[in-house]
């Protein structure tokens, strides 16, 4: 209001038409607006961490150019196997959000593991590592895969400083970045570089960040709109899957048991129940794996327990679950309408959703807002 009184004061006093001045400032005002707008909207467009949190990165790991390209090498190197054939890249695929596809982990000779591969897009910003969280770093996560008999299948991580050291190429690029020599060099250095590598998979910026954090009420549909507020209300998915008034992790990095494949260890659970170690028990690789989080633990009130998993890019991380057995997001969806199976140990905060048809396709909508940019 006092804008307009001062524009028709400024006219009456320099004998100006009040209509055309009024115009005139109209037609400045909204291109000023407009490039405004675009301004915000570009520099929304550019940011990459638009939806996440500071990324926090270890005293003594600091990252450098030099290290980043030298942990990708690293990351994507055959040789760190029993066979030449499998590299860390090799169940972490960039065109899957760094996962397989797979419901299961193939690892060295073909063999199958028992675990479904979590992406490690965003994996820098997690309190835990593993879907039953029993590395606590990026730096640690990276030393298991390669002596794990499945996996990479080498004896020890002395055969992955071998091949460095006798690597004329490896040896130039540890010594300028690290400022080591050939005997010096260890496998923490390795995984150093690794990690470091591992803190670039960053992936925001999603059509729901840019709705949500942005501001852009046209960045998603009115479906996955309506489905935002079933993610938060009536579907409970946010009670696990975080989000905060500033970014959004899709992750409360805590443990539960969800049911899913929990039938497995029927047959043994009441022997685990009164207390026997599982190490002394004669389980299968399937069994062993569904002890989860009480694994790491001991603590009984863990078993079955998994990592609550990010929803980032999750369209493009099927199959789902941690051992691969649900291959649809339709079919995550039913799962946790129907409460999934009974049994002593399932989380409280499982139980029937009742959603209806067009619920159940608003979710599955705004499931869909939260891939990024490919991240490479």
């Amino acid at each position: 209001m006092w804008l307009g009184v001062s524009i028709f004061f400024l006219a009456s006093l320099f004998e100006w038409d009040v209509s055309v001045f009024w115009k005139g400032f109209m037609r400045i005002f909204l291109q000023l607006y407009i490039m405004m707008s675009l301004l915000f909207s570009s520099s929304v467009l550019a940011d990459k961490m638009l939806g996440l949190p500071p990324l926090l990165v270890p005293d003594d790991n600091p990252q450098t150019a030099g290290k980043i390209a030298l942990g990708r090498l690293l990351f994507n190197d055959k040789r760190f196997s029993a066979n030449d054939l499998v590299s860390c890249s090799s169940c972490h695929h960039a065109d899957k959000a760094f996962t397989d596809g797979l419901p299961v982990a193939i690892g060295i000779n073909g063999q199958a593991g028992v675990r479904n591969v979590p992406t490690i897009i965003n994996a820098a910003f997690y309190q835990a590592q593993f879907l039953d969280g029993r590395a606590s770093t990026l730096e640690e996560q990276a030393l298991g895969p390669f002596v794990n008999p499945i996996e990479h299948g080498l004896i020890s991580h002395q055969v992955i400083v071998d091949v460095i050291r006798n690597d004329p190429e490896y040896l130039k690029l540890f010594n300028k970045v690290f400022n080591v020599t050939i005997n010096a060099i260890t496998i923490d250095y390795v995984v150093k570089a690794i990690a470091s590598f591992e803190r670039t998979l960053i992936s925001g910026n999603s059509a729901f960040d840019r709705y949500l954090f942005g501001r852009d009420q046209s960045a998603i549909s009115v479906s996955a709109a309506r489905g935002f507020r079933i993610f938060r209300r009536k579907g409970n998915c946010a009670n696990c899957h975080e989000i905060s008034w500033d970014n959004a992790l899709f992750t409360d990095n805590r443990f539960y048991n969800i049911g899913v494949g929990f039938k497995r260890l029927t047959p043994v659970l009441e022997e685990l129940i009164a207390g026997k170690n599982p190490e002394d028990m004669a389980l299968t690789d399937a069994q062993r794996s569904e002890l989860g989080r009480f694994k790491v633990t001991k603590t009984l009130a863990d078993l079955g327990k998994f990592k609550t998993p990010t929803l980032r890019n999750i369209a493009l991380t099927a199959p789902y679950m941690h051992d691969g057995s649900l291959k649809t997001l339709e079919a995550v969806i039913e799962h946790y309408d129907k409460g999934s199976d009974n049994n002593r140990f399932i989380d409280a905060k499982i139980f029937p959703l009742n959603l209806m048809k067009q619920e159940k396709a608003d979710l599955l909508a705004f499931m869909q807002t939260l891939t990024s940019m490919p991240v490479k």
